[in-house]
Formats: structure tokens, C-alpha cells, sequence
């Protein structure tokens, strides 16, 4: 992250140890998208566990990461906590993880990115989850209105990615809600139907708009 950036926050929230947090940023941007466990940073960052679930409050707070939460109702196969960690800026992701040339699997993983981003940008709230279970299933995005109405969101760079293999796994666990899939190439609004399971694919501004 930008050096003026950090400094800022360092002194607004009077953090110490400026190489720990300055380390404990490069990582996150590098491992963006990624579950999220404390332990794992300590050793890099030579600092406790405590200190770095302090320092990602910090950049939650000010908005320089967006950390995503299980979605879950404590079933046994559920993984209910160690949340995923997003960084904001799609430029800094790249940087920390050295890509100068997106790769065409790169692009799913920053579209990813991006649709959180606007998911954010339209709503002004916090209440974005992700699912996923113990068999390595698991749903991007999960919005909750309430047990009867969860809207499930997966991200593909192209439409043609879609495997509804993991949607299928999570709606039989959660039946009612609708489920939409977002990919840059989709023009206009279509569904499918895979086996009674109806799946809305859209576009960004389709996603926003039924959001």
C-alpha cells in the first residue's frame, strides 16, 4: 500500500511497529480473496496474534480491506468462522502479487473483486457474507433478508464458467432466495434451469439493479 497511506492510519490509530503493519498490509494484498487466519501472519509480521486481528480491525475501519463473513446457521458441515479478507484497490492486489500481465485466469479473481466493490458501492452497508462448507463447497456472495429470502451471488468472468455444482450444494440447505450469477460477457438477462434450480445470469448493472 501506498507509504502516505499507511503513515495515516499508523497515526490516526496510533499503531507502532510500522514495519509489522506495513508487512502485515503487503500480505494481505497479496493473499486478497483469501480465508483469513491470524496465526498464519504472526511469524511474517513478528507480531501476536491479538496485534494482527487489531491491525485488520484498523483496516476494515477505514475501509482499506472488505472482510466478508461465513454466512452460516451453525450446522455441523459449516464453516462459521475465519472470514475471507478483500483488498479494496483491484491495482494494489496486482502489485503485491507482481502481476504487470493479466493472465486469462486472472481476470475471474479481479472481477470477483470488482462486483464487491459495486455490491458495496450500491448498498452503503456491511452485510455481505460468503458460504462455504467443510467438503469445499462454497458461494461467493450470500445476502440475507431473511431465512426465507437469501439471494446467492456467484462471480464468473464469463458465463460460460458457471458450475452449479456448489449453488446446488448450498440451496438444498437453503431453499428460498434467488440466485445470480455475474459475468462481464452477459449482455442481456437470461435464465437457466439446472434440475428445478433457477439461476438468473446478469451483468453488473442487471446484479445492481435487482439488488
Amino acid at each position: 500500500m501506498h507509504l502516505v497511506a499507511l503513515k495515516d492510519i499508523q497515526e490516526l490509530f496510533r499503531l507502532e511497529r510500522r514495519y509489522s503493519f506495513s508487512r502485515f498490509c503487503e500480505l494481505l494484498f497479496a493473499q486478497s480473496a483469501g480465508v483469513f487466519e491470524a496465526t498464519k501472519f504472526s511469524r511474517p509480521c513478528e507480531a501476536s496474534r491479538t496485534t494482527i486481528s487489531n491491525y485488520l480491525a484498523v483496516l476494515e475501519a477505514t475501509f482499506v480491506v472488505h472482510v466478508i463473513r461465513p454466512f452460516s446457521t451453525h450446522r455441523a458441515t459449516e464453516i462459521v468462522s475465519a472470514p475471507k479478507v478483500y483488498g479494496f484497490d483491484t491495482g494494489f492486489v496486482c502489485h503485491y502479487r507482481g502481476w504487470v500481465t493479466l493472465r486469462p485466469e486472472d481476470l475471474g479473481f479481479l472481477w470477483e473483486h470488482y462486483v464487491l466493490n459495486e455490491i458495496h458501492a450500491k448498498r452503503q452497508r456491511r452485510d455481505i457474507l460468503t458460504w462455504r462448507d467443510k467438503q469445499r463447497h462454497e458461494v461467493d456472495f450470500v445476502l440475507q433478508k431473511n431465512l426465507q429470502d437469501i439471494i446467492a451471488i456467484e462471480c464468473k468472468w464469463t458465463s460460460g464458467q458457471f458450475n452449479p455444482a456448489n449453488l446446488k450444494v448450498f440451496r438444498r440447505l437453503y431453499p428460498h432466495g434467488s440466485n445470480l450469477v455475474v459475468a462481464q460477457d452477459v449482455d442481456e438477462p437470461f435464465r437457466r434451469d439446472y434440475q428445478g434450480m433457477k439461476v438468473d445470469f446478469v451483468n453488473l448493472k442487471g446484479l445492481i439493479s435487482a439488488l
